[in-house]
């Protein structure tokens, strides 16, 4: 025995039995580190697991009914926001669903529940052109629109073309026009001095450049153009509502109105709710989902893949205005 450990109070015989509970707690340390890390790996596994699993389920749409599985039942195909490219209202993604639910023989009507401010002239177009055709082919299955919060400019575009329009009473309905908006900076670039240099090959092709001076000649030709376009829904809203229209100085102004002032003016027909339709009008209380959903594929390439898109659309745009149904 050392003279250190008489120092540290280590009686004689005791100093194998501390060197030995030392090397056991050492041990055990060990043992229980190896042990959490383990554990932790296992937890990391599992953790792995759940998220695949939980993609592989999200992959697929599940809470839809497979209409193959029901008999005869009430189609239901939903646009809800924006009617713009990318969205649920996209041509891309409405077109293909209303086909589906026509061709099912089991679909006994469809029912287009709307959602939406407006947006595209073109993709609102095309749907309300394509409804117009299945309702010729399918004259036996009616389409009934049912407004949910909004139904307004290119959401009344695409409605005006269904064979009756349901809104709840507080529904915002109408907006009957066509816009084109931007901004221009040249007051403000002569203020700071700021001189602005653009080349273009066509006398007209700096066209609405923010930072560029409008002559009278191009208002007057972007002014004709949304004429033209707002002529085009006057039209298809006249055609689509025909006698039940009630046509007013106000009618296609632009405003817009609640749901119950849309039925008294024959912008819509009456009160209900999907469930209501189905199961009033088109007596088939069974509902099947025939929206086109994004999948997990198409929802991750947009997540990754929006910063890119979203920059060169940019690019693209940044030269011109569209106008908009909104």
């Amino acid at each position: 025995m050392s003279d250190h450990d008489i120092e540290n109070g280590l009686q004689p015989g005791k100093r194998d039995t501390w060197e030995r509970e030392t090397l056991e707690k050492l041990a055990f340390a060990t043992l229980n580190e190896q042990r959490a890390r383990r554990r932790w790996s296992i937890f990391f596994r599992f953790l792995t697991l759940g998220l695949i699993a939980f993609a592989l389920w999200m992959a697929f749409d599940f809470g839809n009914k497979d209409a193959e599985t029901v008999g005869p039942h009430t189609a239901l195909i939903e646009i809800d926001g924006t009617i713009e490219p990318g969205t649920s209202g996209a041509a891309d993604n409405v077109v293909p669903a209303l086909n589906r639910a026509y061709s099912d023989d089991n679909s006994v009507g469809i029912v287009l529940r709307i959602n939406s401010p407006g947006g595209s002239p073109v993709q609102a177009g095309i749907i309300n052109d394509e409804i117009v055709r299945l309702r010729k082919a399918y004259p036996k299955k009616p389409l009934y629109v049912v407004v949910d919060e909004i139904c307004a400019s290119g959401g009344y575009y695409i409605a005006a073309a269904a064979d009756k329009i349901f809104v709840n009473k507080a529904s915002i309905v109408g907006s009957i026009g066509v816009l084109m908006d931007g901004f221009g900076f040249t007051g403000f670039m002569d203020k700071v001095g700021i001189e602005r240099r653009l080349l273009t090959a066509g006398e007209n092709k700096g066209f609405l450049d923010p930072f560029s001076p409008q002559t009278a000649k191009q208002r007057n030709y972007a002014q004709e153009m949304l004429n033209e376009v707002h002529q085009q829904f006057i039209d298809v809203v006249r055609q689509g509502r025909g006698k039940r229209l009630k046509e007013t100085p106000e009618t296609f102004s632009g405003l817009f109105w609640s749901g119950s002032k849309a039925v008294e003016i024959g912008l819509a027909d009456a009160f209900g709710t999907v469930d209501s339709v189905a199961r009033d009008e088109l007596k088939a209380e069974e509902i099947v989902d025939y929206t086109q959903h994004e999948g997990l594929s198409e929802r991750l390439l947009k997540k990754f893949g929006g910063a890119v898109g979203s920059a060169a659309a940019g690019a693209i745009w940044s030269r011109g205005v569209q106008p908009s149904l909104r």
